[in-house]
């Protein structure tokens, strides 16, 4: 009989209505929570065949190159951190040839709905970039300066990103003096490892 009266106060209809609110907020939530994780995993669709380590080659004004780059994800998926080294030979402007290092955070701006770029390079500058445009197959991504800092006003930059396949990247980087048509800087083919 005591465990009757038991049974009965745990149960009672008091009891039963606070359960069956947590229930069904627990039942709201839980779609609530998968939905931003989808929500966020699709957003991230564009630049999710990029995370990796990458190896390749290419060449440009520096000379030729040999390229290490990783792409992955920081800050709770948040954003994705790129590192990147480029060694280049010696050229007759550079006998000793030359090392490049940079690293860049791609950027999802929730309230304008688009990409953001931003690199940091050992040479002292800083680019900032926003997505230009996708193509329609979803596999060349166009970013376009919006800010250059510590090189003279009125220089720009461009970024194309072309997915080749699952495990080949081609990358092109391109300059515009003030007034001038953007140049080819450097162009790279980079291979999953």
């Amino acid at each position: 009989m005591a465990l009757s009266l038991v049974y009965y106060q745990d149960f009672s209809p008091l009891k039963g209505a606070t359960n069956m609110k947590h229930l069904i907020l627990l039942l709201l939530f839980i779609p609530m929570a998968s939905f931003s994780q989808t929500n966020r995993d699709s957003t991230w669709l564009p630049l999710k065949p990029f995370i990796g380590t990458w190896k390749g080659e290419g060449g440009g004004e520096p000379g030729i190159g040999k390229y290490e780059r990783s792409y992955k994800f920081i800050l709770n998926n948040n954003f994705i951190e790129i590192k990147n080294k480029s060694t280049y030979l010696p050229t007759d402007k550079k006998p000793k040839g030359e090392v490049h290092e940079d690293v860049g955070y791609f950027i999802y701006d929730r309230y304008k709905k688009t990409f953001l770029l931003r690199q940091l390079h050992i040479e002292g500058f800083a680019n900032d970039f926003i997505l230009d445009s996708i193509s329609p197959d979803k596999k060349t991504l166009l970013f376009i300066s919006s800010a250059i800092v510590n090189i003279p006003n009125g220089w720009r930059a461009k970024e194309t990103y072309r997915l080749i396949s699952e495990t080949e990247i081609e990358e092109v980087f391109e300059l515009a003096a003030p007034n001038q048509g953007f140049e080819l800087y450097s162009k790279v083919r980079l291979i999953k490892q």
